[in-house]
């Protein structure tokens, strides 16, 4: 039997960083990963980078144009550049763990035995903590024909096709799906995005998801919305699609289908219950503000957990974990504010913070600034003039209550806003910065001069 001072289940942003640290106090750590293609976690691996890189390269072809067999070619290129990306990173990634003297690196699949005792293949580990960060997996709903149809593929697995389709349908009209329309779009996919949901981004600030969806469809990605998706069929080397909407039923063919209709908290295998860690109703790892679960060892950090799915909350649970078993423990969840995300769209769209209709049915005295992106001579610059930003202030005190920003650059911007409303700054003090020249955070200067 082996034992440690830490097990960690997972090798994700919180729980390869909280190695580092455990074992910095001279704690033994093993680290245990299902799969060595997974080594640094979801976001090097199957999401964040690997998807970026090929949203960079996408928008590089489109500005070069050609033909769909130039652009295939490009997007064959691509994909090989973000394999060797992610395999540098998850190299290196394993390497600083299991090169620490106080770190062992395990592959295989981790189970609870009990609150003590945590089985890998066929071995028995006896630790005083254990921390799960195995973090989420794709959802395939019930479709007839879906899950056995060779040409439907998951965000992860569509990331290794190697051939550019001609044709991509998404199911799901969320932030995935989305990424994904607007990179095959660039790359020259005819693209269609199917949603059961009869509002485009329903979370979003009206306003903004106008001029979201004007945007995907003036670059050729048809949206189709209130449809339910009948099943799922192969002819003829492609994938047949069968909707119904109150137009009636229609059949949609694509060389390729994204299923992405949201991630569910993986954990499937790890037998919770025999350590006495409680699930939520969504299935997710039920945790306090401190991230420790109902068994009092035990805590969860990143997807696991629910909420937010975003590497740098992750990142934000290992620094709560870190308070709470190495340091004064007065770090929570609470601490986090309004937390900031990007959809790597072209533009991008950023948000933070509350939608002009939160805030009014909060009761906020609301006032809202807006800003064409064209107005902005960095947007110009770029050849990126289309997108909105707006923003949402408190007009009794100044304060910024959200931040809608579609227009290039926005993932950078978005940061001095989460700053600002952190510290409770008043807008003012955005609008009267001195920013570099031409920038697009110079477009506070301009939106927020009221």
């Amino acid at each position: 039997m082996k034992k440690a001072d830490a097990v960690i289940i997972g090798f994700g942003k919180g729980g390869k960083t909280l190695a580092g640290a455990l074992a910095k106090d001279g704690r033994k750590v093993i680290m245990i990963e299902k799969s060595e293609k997974m080594y640094g976690g979801t976001c090097i691996n199957v999401a964040c980078i690997p998807t970026k890189s090929m949203v960079h390269n996408a928008e590089v072809s489109a500005l070069k144009g050609g033909t769909y067999e130039e652009k295939a070619v490009r997007f064959t290129e691509a994909v090989q550049q973000k394999d060797l990306l992610t395999a540098k990173l998850r190299n290196k990634n394993y390497h600083k763990l299991a090169d620490q003297e106080n770190i062992e690196v395990i592959t295989g699949t981790g189970s609870f035995e009990d609150a003590h005792h945590v089985s890998v293949n066929g071995e028995t580990i006896e630790t005083e903590m254990i921390f799960i960060n195995t973090g989420a997996r794709p959802f395939i709903p019930p479709i007839a024909g879906l899950k056995e149809n060779r040409y439907a593929y998951t965000s992860e697995q569509l990331l290794d096709l190697k051939e550019l389709p001609k044709r991509l349908v998404i199911i799901g009209g969320g932030y995935i799906g989305m990424e994904f329309a607007s990179m095959y779009a660039n790359f020259g996919s005819e693209v269609t995005i199917i949603q059961d949901g009869d509002v485009f981004l329903p979370r979003e600030d009206s306003e903004i998801a106008s001029a979201v969806h004007e945007s995907l469809e003036k670059r050729g990605i048809r949206v189709i919305c209130s449809a339910k998706v009948l099943s799922a069929e192969e002819k003829d080397g492609h994938a047949c699609i069968r909707i119904e909407t109150e137009k009636g039923k229609e059949e949609i063919s694509g060389e390729a289908v994204l299923v992405a209709t949201g991630r569910r908290p993986n954990t499937e295998g790890l037998h919770l219950e025999k350590a006495g860690v409680e699930l939520t109703e969504r299935g997710a790892v039920k945790a306090n503000e401190h991230l420790q679960t109902s068994a009092e060892n035990i805590y969860a950090m990143g997807d696991i957990v629910g909420g937010l799915q975003f590497t740098y909350i992750s990142l934000d649970d290992y620094r709560i974990v870190k308070s709470a078993v190495l340091d004064d423990g007065t770090k929570t969840v609470a601490d986090r504010g309004a937390v900031p995300y990007s959809v790597f769209l072209d533009p991008p769209f950023s948000r933070i913070g509350m939608s002009e209709d939160e805030a009014k049915a909060k009761g906020f005295n609301v006032k809202t600034v807006k800003l064409p992106a064209s107005a902005i001579p960095k947007a110009n610059v770029l050849q990126k003039p289309e997108g909105l930003l707006k923003a949402v202030i408190d007009a009794d005190n100044g304060q910024i209550l959200g931040a809608h920003l579609f227009c290039a650059e926005s993932y950078e911007m978005i940061n001095l806003i989460k700053i600002a409303m952190d510290a409770k700054l008043p807008y003012t003090v955005l609008r009267d910065s001195i920013y570099t020249h031409p920038t697009m955070s110079e477009a506070f200067n301009d939106l927020f001069n009221i």
